[in-house]
């Protein structure tokens, strides 16, 4: 099987990225760490735009990714995030080759 990664990209109302973050770590902390499925997550901020955030996220296997899509506490997320974010995330969908651990 292979591993599977995305980069999200969002953009944020004027001046709510920090709003945005504390839902994240409301619903999305605990939920990715909880996931055996993830086997990295960094959420990242642009330090050139106050307005956008990264996430980076690998996953065990796509089909991993789609069951997490499916979990109650990622419903919960969107239903409370989407009226901040300035539209539909950028989603890039990457194969990993290579990655240095520890």
């Amino acid at each position: 099987m292979t591993s599977f990664a995305l980069i999200v990209k969002h953009k944020t109302q004027p001046g709510r990225r920090d709003d945005v973050r504390r839902i994240w770590e409301k619903h999305m902390a605990p939920a990715v760490s909880a996931n055996p499925g993830h086997l990295a997550y960094f959420y990242c901020f642009d330090n050139s735009d106050p307005d956008s955030i990264s996430a980076f996220q690998q996953y065990a296997s796509t089909e991993a990714s789609q069951e997490f899509l499916e979990k109650e506490s990622y419903a919960a997320y969107l239903k409370e995030v989407e009226p901040l974010l300035a539209g539909p995330p950028e989603v890039t969908a990457l194969t990993p080759v290579w990655s240095k651990k520890g």
